[in-house]
C-alpha cells in the first residue's frame, strides 16, 4: 500500500472514532500504520514487533485490544481460520482468501464469480447476513515446491 493510501486509512480511523464517540489515539493510529505497511494479513504478534519501535513501552495486550477495536470499527477486517491465530485484514472491500493448510499463510483473491455468489435466506434461522468471505484452502506453491524437493531427497 503506497503511503496516498496508509495516510487515506488513518483518515479514515479519525473519521469513524469521531463518528462513534471514541478517541482516535496515538497508539490506535500507530498499530493501525504498523498493520497497513506490513500488509499481506499479518498476526497481532507481528504487528507488536512492529509497533514497538515506534511505541516503546505499547504492551501486547494494548496491540491486541487495539486490532480488535479497529475491526470492530471496520477499519480492518479479522481473517480466521482454524487451527490459526486470528490474522489482520487491511483490504476492507470485497475480496476473498486463499488460505495454505502447512505454512497458514493467506493470500488475497479478487473474483467477479466468487463476488457473485447467491447468499441463501437465513431468515428462517433469525439470521441477517452482512458480508461473506469464501475461503479457499490448500497447498500454496513455496509448500508445494518444499514438498517436492523433500520427496526427491
Amino acid at each position: 500500500m503506497d503511503k496516498a493510501a496508509r495516510q487515506r486509512r488513518l483518515e479514515q480511523l479519525g473519521r469513524v472514532c469521531r463518528e462513534r464517540g471514541m478517541r482516535c489515539t496515538i497508539q490506535r493510529r500507530a498499530i493501525l500504520e504498523a498493520a497497513l505497511e506490513l500488509g499481506n494479513h499479518p498476526s497481532a504478534e507481528r504487528v507488536y514487533e512492529a509497533v514497538t519501535p515506534r511505541l516503546p513501552g505499547v504492551s501486547k495486550t494494548t496491540v491486541y485490544r487495539a486490532l480488535e477495536s479497529l475491526a470492530l470499527l471496520g477499519v480492518i477486517t479479522k481473517a480466521c481460520h482454524p487451527g490459526a491465530v486470528a490474522r489482520y485484514d487491511c483490504r476492507t472491500e470485497l475480496h476473498h482468501h486463499l488460505i495454505c493448510l502447512h505454512c497458514d499463510s493467506i493470500f488475497d483473491i479478487s473474483d467477479e464469480q466468487l463476488d457473485a455468489l447467491v447468499v441463501p435466506d437465513t431468515s428462517g434461522y433469525g439470521f441477517e447476513v452482512t458480508d461473506f468471505k469464501v475461503q479457499l484452502r490448500g497447498i500454496c506453491r513455496r509448500c508445494r515446491e518444499h514438498e517436492r524437493r523433500e520427496e526427491s531427497t
